[in-house]
């Protein structure tokens, strides 16, 4: 189970919407997709899913070419696109039956595959229900369900929480980890970057249909030894410290988050040390001080520019 992209491209008239990218996801692996609007992220996704076709490159859904085997390849991948289910007159039960049955499943098996996947995806209690009565963390249930029924190793999955409450944001990542613990190769997209950092081994950053940044999270935030950032609170009124710590030996930036100080450090754990002894030794109360570590947030905003072509 896994997913390889190898200089893909696809043109729209004079538009390169992707450029030449490249990357790999292995089985077990969760990769987050990651750019701006308009990064090409969406339309990679779809020519992953082979609903578009690649002015030119290749991918490999488990070893078989999207460009020289759609059909093999489209039984080895599971694509959840950012639109959710809205059909008016079928339940959850017709609606799974009918693409278990679109994927050749017959009889019992079919029957078989659709409870499996409406326990895994906590369905269960409202099988019956018409699709368009159900809350959107119920149809973004719905729609992982529909796209785990061919039992796919590849699951492409656009946005998949986007709009979700705290509680449904939480059982999808439960359900995502499950899934590449199972050993599926998983290629997601999220504007929720905080997020993402809780449940990807790696990212690939797109800007402009290009590739700007990709590999494991670690890597990504391997010059994190250069550049810390601290968060602190102390009994000194918040103005006098922000005036005090501009002043102070490697301190970058610092911005409010709440009760407490965000500092930004030219440095690393030494650098830390020292501008904490500095505030001591300048009579400072420091109630607290810890590190904030980054994660693909930071990443994000260090390797993209955000101008808008």
């Amino acid at each position: 189970m896994r997913l390889e992209v190898v200089d893909l491209v696809r043109r729209f008239d004079d538009v390169r919407a992707v450029d030449g990218v490249s990357f790999r996801v292995a089985g077990g692996e969760i990769y987050g997709f990651v750019g701006p609007n308009g990064a090409g992220k969406t339309t990679t996704m779809r020519i992953l899913a082979t609903l578009d076709e690649p002015t030119a490159g290749d991918a490999f859904l488990d070893g078989v070419s999207i460009v020289q085997h759609p059909e093999r390849a489209r039984r080895a991948v599971g694509f959840m696109p950012d639109n959710l289910p809205s059909h008016h007159d079928m339940t959850v039960d017709d609606y799974l039956d009918f693409f278990g049955r679109a994927y050749a499943l017959r009889g019992a098996d079919r029957r078989r595959v659709v409870a499996g996947v409406v326990e895994f995806t906590r369905l269960g209690g409202i099988r019956g229900k018409r699709i368009d009565t159900l809350s959107k963390g119920m149809k973004q249930r719905l729609s992982l369900a529909r796209t785990l029924i061919h039992d796919p190793g590849v699951l492409v999955l656009d946005e998949p929480a986007a709009g979700l409450d705290p509680r449904a944001r939480v059982e999808l990542r439960e359900l995502l980890l499950a899934l590449a613990a199972d050993g599926k190769a998983i290629l997601i997209s999220s504007h929720i970057l905080t997020e993402l950092s809780e449940i990807c081994h790696g990212a690939v950053i797109l800007e402009h249909g290009r590739i700007v940044r990709s590999g494991t999270i670690e890597e990504l935030l391997e010059d994190e030894t250069l550049h810390w950032t601290v968060r602190l609170r102390a009994i000194e009124p918040p103005e006098e410290l922000h005036r005090r710590l501009l002043a102070a030996p490697h301190v970058e930036a610092v911005r409010p988050v709440g009760a407490e100080l965000e500092v930004d450090l030219l440095g690393g754990p030494e650098e830390s040390a020292e501008l904490l002894a500095h505030l001591v030794t300048s009579g400072v109360k420091v109630v607290e001080y810890r590190r904030r570590r980054g994660g693909l947030e930071d990443a994000f905003m260090r390797f993209t520019r955000g101008d808008v072509s």
